[in-house]
């Protein structure tokens, strides 16, 4: 199965997992009547719609270059991102009226040990998708794969909280605890929108590759560029799972087109074994371009 292959099943499989998650957390409020459970269930439906938009972003993502796209449909994954942040705090917000209404009447929680067991299945199961989806977004670069993951896992941690929060609820009979914790959700569902939101707003803004990475495109590249005099103008950025590399590339003055292009290949060939998804652009120089000193020893960067 290839990377594009692996992230579309993952996208329409979240959809899937979202439904039947909600399905258990509205069961889980039903049996009992707990605000906190019901702030968890309003959740799991930001998780359903942004399951929706992240498979259809990246449905777009993958689609080849166009006429009205040349450098591909790549970003279309940073709007999912950017609509599931929106989401989020939309959430979050429908949570704090809820918590208003139930703190001016505290109720008693109904079956409280059978809805917490459904709601623990519930976080059992998002768990296990949320680090599949958050390892398999890093690998194969897919911003809205790695946010739906990043979400689905904030969802678990609020779950956890909530269990625990009705747990010492029902033992103390503090049910006031109950909106309480439903606040804290809230406030925390809060924050994790907007890292997703600032996150996703970055990808768009054309972010560099990380330090380690630029170091490693420095390697490859000094180790493919025997016959070349130096590089310079190294720059990067990254759209989704693509890569886009330019940098200057000084060569002797006399140096023919055909040997130039030679090296030029022979480095791009290098950058895209190690690189999935990279795209290159090399500007061949001559000499007097160059930054460094004459006779300056390999191929340094200036």
């Amino acid at each position: 199965m290839t990377a594009k292959q692996r992230i579309r099943r993952l996208a329409a499989w979240s959809i899937v997992v979202a439904f039947g998650v909600m399905g258990l957390k509205f069961v889980a409020w039903w049996m009992t009547g707990s605000v906190a459970l019901y702030s968890d269930a309003l959740e799991s439906i930001v998780n359903v719609i942004a399951g929706f938009a992240a498979f259809w972003a990246i449905s777009v993502s993958h689609k080849p270059a166009d006429r009205d796209h040349q450098y591909g449909h790549h970003k279309a994954e940073y709007f999912s991102a950017v609509l599931e942040g929106v989401l989020i705090v939309v959430a979050a917000l429908l949570i704090m009226g809820e918590v208003w209404r139930s703190w001016q009447n505290p109720a008693p929680i109904e079956q409280a040990w059978e809805g917490l067991a459904v709601n623990g299945v519930a976080a059992a199961i998002n768990c296990v998708w949320a680090l599949m989806l958050i390892r398999v977004g890093r690998k194969d670069k897919s911003p809205a794969l790695e946010a739906d993951g990043h979400h689905v896992m904030t969802d678990v941690v609020t779950s956890v909280g909530v269990i625990a929060g009705l747990v010492g609820a029902v033992l103390t009979g503090w049910y006031f605890l109950d909106p309480l914790l439903a606040l804290v959700v809230a406030l925390n569902i809060l924050w994790q929108g907007w890292k997703v939101i600032t996150s996703s707003l970055d990808g768009l803004m054309d972010r560099a590759v990380p330090v380690e990475e630029h170091v490693r495109i420095r390697d490859i590249i000094s180790a493919n560029s025997k016959g070349a005099l130096e590089v310079h103008d190294l720059k990067t950025r990254i759209a989704g799972r693509a890569t886009f590399i330019e940098f200057h590339m000084v060569v002797d003055a006399h140096m023919t087109v055909g040997e130039s292009h030679a090296i030029c290949d022979r480095i791009e060939e290098a950058l895209e074994a190690e690189i999935p998804s990279v795209r290159i652009v090399i500007h061949v120089e001559p000499e007097d371009e160059a930054k460094l000193p004459p006779g300056t020893p390999a191929v340094p960067f200036a």
